[in-house]
């Protein structure tokens, strides 16, 4: 899976945020919403937090709290999304653990 690349840095979202170790990054979480056909708005409040903090998360516009970023992998893990991590922990793709379509 790509890494957008931030205008003033030129570094990857990732890389800024500090992203690795099994956290949920912004590449994966619009990854896995794009699969589910799930819109911010509808992730964010099945995750229960703000739309706001959704949009500049995947943006790469800032880093949520641990426990929004928590509440983001428990909703897409339980809609079968798994996320995939490098041998380093580092945030590499998402799998789909769904066998009939999307989930709604």
């Amino acid at each position: 899976m790509g890494q957008r690349q931030l205008k003033k840095t030129g570094l990857t979202e990732s890389a800024v945020f500090g992203y690795g170790y099994g956290m949920l990054s912004p590449e994966q979480c619009r990854a896995a919403r794009g699969w589910l056909g799930w819109s911010q708005d509808e992730l964010s409040k099945r995750a229960r937090i703000g739309q706001s903090t959704l949009k500049d998360f995947e943006g790469g516009r800032r880093a949520p709290m641990r426990n929004n970023l928590e509440a983001l992998r428990s909703v897409l893990e339980a809609a079968g999304v798994g996320l995939l991590f490098d041998e380093n922990g580092r945030p590499h793709g998402i799998t789909v653990t769904i066998t009939e379509g999307k989930a709604g």
